[in-house]
Protein backbone atom coordinates (compact mmCIF):
# COMPACT_ATOMS: atom_id res chain seq x y z
CA UNK A 1 0.00 0.00 0.00
CA UNK A 2 1.68 3.47 -0.81
CA UNK A 3 1.93 6.25 1.78
CA UNK A 4 -1.14 8.10 0.56
CA UNK A 5 -3.15 4.85 0.84
CA UNK A 6 -1.65 4.67 4.08
CA UNK A 7 -2.59 7.82 5.22
CA UNK A 8 -6.24 7.59 4.10
CA UNK A 9 -7.22 4.47 5.25
CA UNK A 10 -5.19 5.46 8.65
CA UNK A 11 -7.07 8.36 8.37
CA UNK A 12 -10.32 6.71 8.03
CA UNK A 13 -10.24 4.49 10.96
CA UNK A 14 -9.45 6.89 13.16
CA UNK A 15 -5.78 5.49 13.40
CA UNK A 16 -3.22 8.31 12.60
CA UNK A 17 -0.14 7.49 14.35
CA UNK A 18 1.94 10.38 16.11
CA UNK A 19 4.32 10.99 13.13
CA UNK A 20 1.49 11.22 10.81
CA UNK A 21 -0.24 13.80 12.66
CA UNK A 22 2.94 15.64 13.49
CA UNK A 23 3.86 15.20 9.82
CA UNK A 24 0.14 16.92 8.76
CA UNK A 25 0.81 19.83 11.27
CA UNK A 26 4.07 20.52 9.54
CA UNK A 27 2.44 21.13 6.39
CA UNK A 28 -0.65 22.80 6.98
CA UNK A 29 1.77 25.60 9.00
CA UNK A 30 3.60 26.56 6.05
CA UNK A 31 0.18 27.93 4.50
CA UNK A 32 0.05 29.93 7.70
CA UNK A 33 3.75 30.68 7.47
CA UNK A 34 3.67 31.80 4.00
CA UNK A 35 0.49 34.26 4.65
CA UNK A 36 1.84 35.94 7.72
CA UNK A 37 5.34 36.38 6.17
CA UNK A 38 3.91 38.05 3.23
CA UNK A 39 2.06 40.56 5.53
CA UNK A 40 4.68 41.65 7.62
CA UNK A 41 7.82 41.52 5.18
CA UNK A 42 5.69 43.82 3.09
CA UNK A 43 5.28 46.39 5.88
CA UNK A 44 9.72 46.48 5.46
CA UNK A 45 8.95 47.02 1.72
CA UNK A 46 6.21 50.11 2.08
CA UNK A 47 8.88 53.03 1.70
CA UNK A 48 10.35 51.55 -0.92
CA UNK A 49 7.14 50.73 -3.10
CA UNK A 50 5.58 54.30 -2.47
CA UNK A 51 9.32 55.56 -4.16
CA UNK A 52 9.57 52.81 -6.70
CA UNK A 53 5.67 53.02 -7.76
CA UNK A 54 4.89 56.61 -6.84
CA UNK A 55 2.19 55.79 -4.14
CA UNK A 56 0.03 57.94 -1.98
CA UNK A 57 -0.05 57.39 2.03
CA UNK A 58 -3.46 56.48 1.56
CA UNK A 59 -2.43 53.69 -1.64
CA UNK A 60 0.23 52.85 0.61
CA UNK A 61 -2.25 51.37 3.45
CA UNK A 62 -4.51 49.59 0.63
CA UNK A 63 -1.56 47.66 -0.48
CA UNK A 64 -2.25 46.23 3.39
CA UNK A 65 -5.39 46.43 3.35
CA UNK A 66 -6.79 45.51 0.51
CA UNK A 67 -5.40 41.65 1.07
CA UNK A 68 -7.05 42.34 4.79
CA UNK A 69 -10.25 42.67 3.38
CA UNK A 70 -10.68 40.49 0.66
CA UNK A 71 -9.52 37.17 2.57
CA UNK A 72 -11.61 38.32 6.39
CA UNK A 73 -14.36 38.31 3.81
CA UNK A 74 -13.62 34.93 2.13
CA UNK A 75 -12.19 33.12 5.39
CA UNK A 76 -15.51 31.52 5.82
CA UNK A 77 -16.09 30.59 2.37
CA UNK A 78 -13.07 29.14 1.69
CA UNK A 79 -13.39 27.12 4.84
CA UNK A 80 -16.93 25.74 3.49
CA UNK A 81 -15.46 24.72 -0.23
CA UNK A 82 -12.83 22.39 1.28
CA UNK A 83 -16.30 21.16 3.85
CA UNK A 84 -17.77 20.89 0.20
CA UNK A 85 -15.53 19.87 -2.17
CA UNK A 86 -12.65 18.89 0.02
CA UNK A 87 -10.35 20.28 2.23
CA UNK A 88 -6.93 18.67 0.22
CA UNK A 89 -8.08 19.85 -2.83
CA UNK A 90 -8.57 22.92 -1.86
CA UNK A 91 -5.75 23.74 0.10
CA UNK A 92 -3.76 22.80 -3.01
CA UNK A 93 -6.34 25.59 -5.27
CA UNK A 94 -5.56 27.86 -2.32
CA UNK A 95 -1.55 27.48 -2.87
CA UNK A 96 -1.40 27.67 -6.10
CA UNK A 97 -3.66 30.59 -7.14
CA UNK A 98 -1.45 32.36 -3.69
CA UNK A 99 1.48 31.60 -5.65
CA UNK A 100 0.50 32.72 -8.98
CA UNK A 101 -0.65 36.04 -7.22
CA UNK A 102 2.54 36.52 -5.88
CA UNK A 103 4.06 36.61 -9.08
CA UNK A 104 1.57 39.20 -10.30
CA UNK A 105 2.41 41.29 -7.22
CA UNK A 106 6.13 41.19 -8.15
CA UNK A 107 5.58 42.43 -11.94
CA UNK A 108 3.08 45.38 -10.89
CA UNK A 109 3.83 48.35 -12.88
CA UNK A 110 1.73 51.23 -10.92
CA UNK A 111 0.54 50.81 -7.37
CA UNK A 112 -2.96 50.15 -8.59
CA UNK A 113 -1.98 46.90 -10.32
CA UNK A 114 -0.34 45.78 -7.10
CA UNK A 115 -3.72 46.37 -5.03
CA UNK A 116 -5.60 44.62 -7.31
CA UNK A 117 -2.82 41.61 -7.40
CA UNK A 118 -3.13 41.66 -3.79
CA UNK A 119 -6.42 41.17 -3.81
CA UNK A 120 -6.17 38.12 -5.74
CA UNK A 121 -3.59 36.73 -3.45
CA UNK A 122 -5.70 37.20 -0.83
CA UNK A 123 -8.62 34.79 -2.52
CA UNK A 124 -6.15 32.26 -2.53
CA UNK A 125 -5.29 32.85 1.32
CA UNK A 126 -8.81 32.40 2.31
CA UNK A 127 -8.49 29.10 0.75
CA UNK A 128 -5.73 28.13 3.06
CA UNK A 129 -6.17 29.04 6.81
CA UNK A 130 -9.45 27.78 7.33
CA UNK A 131 -9.12 24.51 5.54
CA UNK A 132 -5.34 23.77 7.00
CA UNK A 133 -6.52 24.55 10.77
CA UNK A 134 -9.85 22.64 10.25
CA UNK A 135 -7.66 19.37 8.89
CA UNK A 136 -5.30 20.00 12.14
CA UNK A 137 -8.18 20.42 14.73
CA UNK A 138 -9.71 17.32 13.32
CA UNK A 139 -6.49 15.20 13.25
CA UNK A 140 -5.55 16.03 17.05
CA UNK A 141 -9.05 14.98 19.11
CA UNK A 142 -7.26 14.76 22.29
CA UNK A 143 -8.42 17.93 23.66
CA UNK A 144 -4.52 18.48 25.23
CA UNK A 145 -2.86 17.49 22.10
CA UNK A 146 -4.78 19.85 20.15
CA UNK A 147 -4.12 22.90 22.43
CA UNK A 148 -0.32 21.37 21.94
CA UNK A 149 -0.96 21.80 18.25
CA UNK A 150 -2.38 24.67 18.00
CA UNK A 151 0.52 26.47 19.84
CA UNK A 152 2.64 24.60 17.19
CA UNK A 153 0.29 26.49 14.72
CA UNK A 154 0.49 29.54 16.77
CA UNK A 155 3.98 29.44 16.90
CA UNK A 156 4.35 29.28 12.85
CA UNK A 157 2.55 32.54 12.87
CA UNK A 158 4.39 33.96 15.16
CA UNK A 159 7.46 32.81 13.30
CA UNK A 160 6.52 34.30 9.95
CA UNK A 161 4.93 37.38 11.74
CA UNK A 162 8.13 38.03 13.76
CA UNK A 163 11.09 37.15 11.40
CA UNK A 164 9.39 38.55 8.34
CA UNK A 165 10.41 42.05 8.54
CA UNK A 166 14.06 40.76 8.74
CA UNK A 167 13.37 38.58 5.86
CA UNK A 168 11.45 41.23 4.21
CA UNK A 169 14.72 43.75 4.96
CA UNK A 170 17.35 41.74 3.94
CA UNK A 171 14.85 41.02 0.29
CA UNK A 172 14.25 44.62 -0.35
CA UNK A 173 18.16 45.55 0.62
CA UNK A 174 19.81 42.73 -1.29
CA UNK A 175 17.36 42.57 -4.40
CA UNK A 176 14.11 44.44 -3.80
CA UNK A 177 10.47 44.76 -3.09
CA UNK A 178 9.67 42.38 -5.95
CA UNK A 179 11.91 39.45 -3.97
CA UNK A 180 9.19 39.46 -1.46
CA UNK A 181 6.62 37.77 -3.84
CA UNK A 182 9.24 35.63 -5.57
CA UNK A 183 9.55 34.09 -1.99
CA UNK A 184 6.43 32.80 -2.14
CA UNK A 185 6.46 30.67 -4.85
CA UNK A 186 8.84 28.25 -3.83
CA UNK A 187 7.16 27.71 -0.53
CA UNK A 188 3.81 27.39 -2.18
CA UNK A 189 5.33 24.70 -4.85
CA UNK A 190 7.28 22.12 -1.47
CA UNK A 191 3.41 22.74 0.03
CA UNK A 192 1.44 21.91 -2.79
CA UNK A 193 3.68 18.68 -3.43
CA UNK A 194 3.59 17.70 0.75
CA UNK A 195 -0.53 17.75 0.58
CA UNK A 196 -0.39 15.78 -2.31
CA UNK A 197 2.42 13.11 -0.65
CA UNK A 198 1.06 13.18 3.27
CA UNK A 199 -2.57 14.58 3.88
CA UNK A 200 -5.43 12.83 3.10
CA UNK A 201 -8.95 13.81 1.90
CA UNK A 202 -11.34 15.01 3.95
CA UNK A 203 -14.99 16.51 3.64
CA UNK A 204 -17.53 17.71 6.10
CA UNK A 205 -20.58 15.22 6.68
CA UNK A 206 -22.47 17.91 5.93
CA UNK A 207 -21.43 20.87 3.97
CA UNK A 208 -22.30 24.44 4.91
CA UNK A 209 -25.15 25.89 1.90
CA UNK A 210 -23.51 28.68 -0.05
CA UNK A 211 -24.84 32.20 1.63
CA UNK A 212 -23.92 35.24 -1.38
CA UNK A 213 -25.76 37.69 0.50
CA UNK A 214 -24.46 37.13 3.27
CA UNK A 215 -20.78 37.41 1.57
CA UNK A 216 -21.88 40.27 -0.16
CA UNK A 217 -22.83 42.42 3.10
CA UNK A 218 -19.72 41.09 4.83
CA UNK A 219 -17.60 42.32 1.70
CA UNK A 220 -19.66 46.09 1.58
CA UNK A 221 -19.72 46.55 5.21
CA UNK A 222 -15.85 46.17 5.73
CA UNK A 223 -14.90 47.44 2.28
CA UNK A 224 -16.66 50.80 2.94
CA UNK A 225 -15.97 50.59 6.70
CA UNK A 226 -12.46 50.81 5.60
CA UNK A 227 -12.04 52.80 2.46
CA UNK A 228 -13.95 55.35 5.05
CA UNK A 229 -10.99 55.87 7.56
CA UNK A 230 -7.94 55.39 5.22
CA UNK A 231 -9.83 57.97 2.81
CA UNK A 232 -11.53 60.33 5.07
CA UNK A 233 -8.62 62.52 5.85
CA UNK A 234 -7.47 63.00 1.96
CA UNK A 235 -10.98 63.27 0.50
CA UNK A 236 -12.32 65.20 4.25
CA UNK A 237 -14.52 63.47 6.90
CA UNK A 238 -17.88 65.31 5.66
CA UNK A 239 -17.37 64.59 1.82
CA UNK A 240 -20.47 63.15 0.56
CA UNK A 241 -18.09 59.84 -0.56
CA UNK A 242 -17.19 59.82 2.88
CA UNK A 243 -20.23 60.04 4.64
CA UNK A 244 -21.99 57.70 2.11
CA UNK A 245 -19.54 55.19 2.78
CA UNK A 246 -19.91 55.15 6.30
CA UNK A 247 -24.08 55.31 6.10
CA UNK A 248 -23.08 52.26 3.34
CA UNK A 249 -21.24 50.20 6.09
CA UNK A 250 -23.83 50.42 9.28
CA UNK A 251 -26.80 49.95 7.00
CA UNK A 252 -24.70 46.94 5.32
CA UNK A 253 -24.15 45.71 9.17
CA UNK A 254 -27.58 45.96 10.62
CA UNK A 255 -28.58 43.76 7.25
CA UNK A 256 -26.53 41.10 7.91
CA UNK A 257 -27.01 40.54 11.08
CA UNK A 258 -30.70 40.47 10.11
CA UNK A 259 -30.07 38.51 7.27
CA UNK A 260 -28.18 35.76 9.32
CA UNK A 261 -30.32 35.66 11.97
CA UNK A 262 -32.90 34.07 9.48
CA UNK A 263 -30.81 31.19 7.52
CA UNK A 264 -31.09 27.59 8.42
CA UNK A 265 -27.30 27.92 7.96
CA UNK A 266 -25.98 31.23 8.13
CA UNK A 267 -22.24 32.43 7.11
CA UNK A 268 -21.72 33.51 10.31
CA UNK A 269 -23.63 31.19 12.73
CA UNK A 270 -25.31 33.72 15.75
CA UNK A 271 -25.09 30.79 17.75
CA UNK A 272 -21.81 30.59 18.27
CA UNK A 273 -22.12 34.44 19.96
CA UNK A 274 -23.29 33.16 23.00
CA UNK A 275 -20.52 31.63 24.18
CA UNK A 276 -18.65 34.21 26.11
CA UNK A 277 -15.45 32.84 25.10
CA UNK A 278 -16.02 32.45 21.34
CA UNK A 279 -17.16 35.76 21.71
CA UNK A 280 -13.94 37.03 23.70
CA UNK A 281 -12.02 35.16 21.21
CA UNK A 282 -13.09 36.88 18.37
CA UNK A 283 -13.09 40.48 20.50
CA UNK A 284 -9.59 39.73 21.19
CA UNK A 285 -8.70 38.62 17.64
CA UNK A 286 -9.30 42.21 16.60
CA UNK A 287 -8.48 44.21 18.91
CA UNK A 288 -5.05 42.26 19.27
CA UNK A 289 -4.24 41.98 16.12
CA UNK A 290 -5.12 45.72 15.22
CA UNK A 291 -2.96 47.08 17.37
CA UNK A 292 -0.40 44.61 15.80
CA UNK A 293 -0.82 45.46 12.05
CA UNK A 294 -0.74 49.53 12.95
CA UNK A 295 2.65 48.67 15.11
CA UNK A 296 3.80 47.23 12.00
CA UNK A 297 2.80 49.57 9.58
CA UNK A 298 3.86 53.03 11.40
CA UNK A 299 7.18 51.05 12.75
CA UNK A 300 8.53 50.46 10.01
CA UNK A 301 8.07 54.20 8.63
CA UNK A 302 9.59 55.12 11.58
CA UNK A 303 12.65 53.30 11.26
CA UNK A 304 13.19 54.14 7.87
CA UNK A 305 11.53 57.61 7.34
CA UNK A 306 12.21 59.46 10.60
CA UNK A 307 15.78 57.01 11.59
CA UNK A 308 17.12 56.74 8.19
CA UNK A 309 17.48 52.85 8.34
CA UNK A 310 17.88 50.66 5.66
CA UNK A 311 15.15 48.00 5.10
CA UNK A 312 17.71 45.04 6.24
CA UNK A 313 18.32 47.29 9.32
CA UNK A 314 15.16 48.54 10.20
CA UNK A 315 14.60 44.54 10.06
CA UNK A 316 17.13 43.64 12.17
CA UNK A 317 15.35 46.15 14.63
CA UNK A 318 12.26 43.60 15.01
CA UNK A 319 14.68 40.85 16.06
CA UNK A 320 13.59 41.52 19.60
CA UNK A 321 9.76 41.49 18.91
CA UNK A 322 10.33 38.07 16.73
CA UNK A 323 12.56 36.72 19.73
CA UNK A 324 9.83 37.17 22.18
CA UNK A 325 7.13 36.16 19.99
CA UNK A 326 9.05 32.71 18.85
CA UNK A 327 10.00 32.24 22.87
CA UNK A 328 5.98 32.82 24.08
CA UNK A 329 4.24 31.16 21.23
CA UNK A 330 4.69 27.74 22.40
CA UNK A 331 4.98 28.36 26.13
CA UNK A 332 1.43 30.21 25.75
CA UNK A 333 0.21 26.60 23.83
CA UNK A 334 1.08 24.49 26.55
CA UNK A 335 -0.18 27.01 28.89
CA UNK A 336 -3.57 26.68 27.30
CA UNK A 337 -3.14 22.93 27.25
CA UNK A 338 -2.51 23.10 31.19
CA UNK A 339 -4.29 25.70 33.15
CA UNK A 340 -6.58 27.39 29.96
CA UNK A 341 -6.38 30.63 28.29
CA UNK A 342 -7.00 33.03 30.75
CA UNK A 343 -3.56 33.00 32.44
CA UNK A 344 -1.38 33.44 28.78
CA UNK A 345 -3.73 35.73 27.64
CA UNK A 346 -4.25 38.17 30.81
CA UNK A 347 0.31 38.19 30.41
CA UNK A 348 -0.48 39.25 26.82
CA UNK A 349 -2.82 41.76 27.63
CA UNK A 350 -0.56 43.64 30.37
CA UNK A 351 2.76 43.30 27.54
CA UNK A 352 0.61 44.73 25.00
CA UNK A 353 -0.48 47.63 27.60
CA UNK A 354 3.47 48.04 28.74
CA UNK A 355 4.80 47.82 24.99
CA UNK A 356 2.40 50.56 23.73
CA UNK A 357 3.55 53.02 26.92
CA UNK A 358 7.13 52.56 26.23
CA UNK A 359 6.52 53.38 22.41
CA UNK A 360 5.38 56.47 23.44
CA UNK A 361 8.34 57.99 24.41
CA UNK A 362 9.97 57.32 20.86
CA UNK A 363 11.39 60.53 19.00
CA UNK A 364 13.83 61.43 16.45
CA UNK A 365 16.96 60.44 18.81
CA UNK A 366 15.56 57.68 21.06
CA UNK A 367 18.39 54.99 21.93
CA UNK A 368 18.18 52.19 19.55
CA UNK A 369 18.58 49.88 22.77
CA UNK A 370 15.16 51.52 24.26
CA UNK A 371 13.40 51.05 21.41
CA UNK A 372 14.68 47.42 20.92
CA UNK A 373 13.21 46.98 24.62
CA UNK A 374 10.00 48.55 23.78
CA UNK A 375 9.88 45.76 20.37
CA UNK A 376 10.94 43.08 23.03
CA UNK A 377 7.98 43.60 25.10
CA UNK A 378 5.33 44.66 22.67
CA UNK A 379 6.55 41.42 21.13
CA UNK A 380 5.77 39.10 24.20
CA UNK A 381 2.36 40.29 24.58
CA UNK A 382 1.39 38.68 20.56
CA UNK A 383 3.33 36.17 21.74
CA UNK A 384 1.42 35.27 24.51
CA UNK A 385 -2.15 35.96 22.68
CA UNK A 386 -2.71 34.61 19.44
CA UNK A 387 -2.71 30.86 20.42
CA UNK A 388 -5.05 30.86 22.95
CA UNK A 389 -7.12 33.34 20.83
CA UNK A 390 -7.74 30.38 18.44
CA UNK A 391 -8.08 27.56 21.17
CA UNK A 392 -10.58 30.20 23.10
CA UNK A 393 -12.49 29.68 19.53
CA UNK A 394 -12.92 26.56 19.21
CA UNK A 395 -13.20 25.04 23.03
CA UNK A 396 -16.17 23.78 24.23
CA UNK A 397 -17.15 23.69 20.48
CA UNK A 398 -18.68 20.31 18.78
CA UNK A 399 -15.54 19.50 16.56
CA UNK A 400 -17.81 19.90 13.62
CA UNK A 401 -18.43 23.09 14.14
CA UNK A 402 -14.28 23.71 14.58
CA UNK A 403 -13.73 24.73 10.99
CA UNK A 404 -16.22 27.43 11.54
CA UNK A 405 -15.14 28.23 14.70
CA UNK A 406 -11.40 28.69 13.91
CA UNK A 407 -12.48 30.53 10.22
CA UNK A 408 -14.49 33.20 12.19
CA UNK A 409 -11.30 33.81 14.71
CA UNK A 410 -8.77 34.07 11.87
CA UNK A 411 -11.61 36.67 10.32
CA UNK A 412 -11.47 38.41 13.08
CA UNK A 413 -7.49 38.33 12.59
CA UNK A 414 -7.63 40.02 9.68
CA UNK A 415 -10.73 42.66 10.37
CA UNK A 416 -7.95 43.32 12.96
CA UNK A 417 -4.77 43.90 10.71
CA UNK A 418 -7.07 46.13 8.28
CA UNK A 419 -8.59 47.93 10.94
CA UNK A 420 -5.75 48.35 12.71
CA UNK A 421 -3.84 49.72 9.34
CA UNK A 422 -6.72 51.93 8.96
CA UNK A 423 -7.22 53.57 11.91
CA UNK A 424 -3.71 53.76 13.30
CA UNK A 425 -2.58 55.20 10.21
CA UNK A 426 -5.43 57.63 9.82
CA UNK A 427 -4.43 59.00 13.09
CA UNK A 428 -0.69 59.20 12.40
CA UNK A 429 -0.98 60.80 9.42
CA UNK A 430 -3.65 63.33 10.13
CA UNK A 431 -0.66 64.67 12.82
CA UNK A 432 1.80 65.34 10.43
CA UNK A 433 1.88 68.58 8.14
CA UNK A 434 4.68 68.19 6.40
CA UNK A 435 6.65 64.95 5.39
CA UNK A 436 6.42 61.83 7.30
CA UNK A 437 10.08 61.87 8.37
CA UNK A 438 9.95 65.16 9.85
CA UNK A 439 6.09 64.99 11.39
CA UNK A 440 5.49 60.88 12.73
CA UNK A 441 7.36 60.90 15.99
CA UNK A 442 4.96 63.32 17.55
CA UNK A 443 2.39 62.45 15.55
CA UNK A 444 2.45 59.07 16.16
CA UNK A 445 2.18 59.62 20.49
CA UNK A 446 -1.89 59.21 20.28
CA UNK A 447 -1.75 55.90 18.30
CA UNK A 448 0.93 54.23 20.85
CA UNK A 449 -1.62 55.98 23.96
CA UNK A 450 -4.97 53.90 22.03
CA UNK A 451 -3.19 50.61 21.39
CA UNK A 452 -2.07 50.63 25.09
CA UNK A 453 -5.72 51.27 25.48
CA UNK A 454 -6.27 48.29 23.50
CA UNK A 455 -4.67 46.22 25.81
CA UNK A 456 -6.52 47.37 28.43
CA UNK A 457 -9.26 46.03 26.91
CA UNK A 458 -8.09 42.63 26.31
CA UNK A 459 -7.48 42.53 29.69
CA UNK A 460 -11.12 43.05 30.50
CA UNK A 461 -12.61 40.95 27.89
CA UNK A 462 -10.50 37.79 28.92
CA UNK A 463 -10.69 38.13 32.61
CA UNK A 464 -14.80 38.85 32.36
CA UNK A 465 -14.83 35.76 30.05
CA UNK A 466 -12.74 33.03 30.87
CA UNK A 467 -14.61 32.71 34.64
CA UNK A 468 -16.82 30.09 35.52
CA UNK A 469 -19.71 32.40 34.17
CA UNK A 470 -17.94 31.79 30.86
CA UNK A 471 -17.77 28.26 30.88
CA UNK A 472 -21.56 28.21 31.51
CA UNK A 473 -22.49 29.62 28.23
CA UNK A 474 -19.87 27.77 26.23
CA UNK A 475 -21.63 24.73 27.63
CA UNK A 476 -24.98 26.30 27.13
CA UNK A 477 -24.06 26.98 23.69
CA UNK A 478 -22.40 23.64 23.00
CA UNK A 479 -25.37 21.66 23.96
CA UNK A 480 -28.16 24.19 21.80
CA UNK A 481 -25.57 23.48 18.40
CA UNK A 482 -25.65 20.01 19.33
CA UNK A 483 -29.18 19.78 20.01
CA UNK A 484 -30.17 21.28 16.73
CA UNK A 485 -27.32 19.35 14.24
CA UNK A 486 -30.04 17.44 12.47
CA UNK A 487 -31.31 20.94 11.15
CA UNK A 488 -28.89 23.35 11.35
CA UNK A 489 -25.42 22.44 11.07
CA UNK A 490 -22.20 23.61 10.37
Amino acid sequence: MSRVSALRARSAGGTLTRRDRLVILATCCLSLFIVGLDVSALNVAIPSIGRDLDATESQLQWVIDSYALVIASLLIFGGTLGDRFGRKRIFQLGLLVFGVASVLCSLAPTAEFLIGARMVQAIGGSMLNPVALAIVTNVFVDPRERAQAIGVWGTAFGLSMAFGPVVGGALVSGIGWEAIFWLNVPVCLLAIALTARFVPESRAEHARRADPVGQVLILAFLATLTFAIIEGRPLGWTSPTVLGCFLISAVSLVALVWFENRRDEPLLDPRFFGSAPFSSAVACAVIAFAATGGFLFLNTLYLQEVRGLSPMNAGLMTLPMAAASVVCAPIAGRLVGDRGTRLPMMIGSFATIAGSAMLIGLGEDTSYVYVGASYLVFGLGFGFLNAPITNGAVSGMPRTQAGLASAMASTGRQVGTALGVAVFGALAFAGIDGSIADGLSAAARPVWIAMAACGFALAVIVYVSTGEWGRATAERTRRRIESTSGTWRA
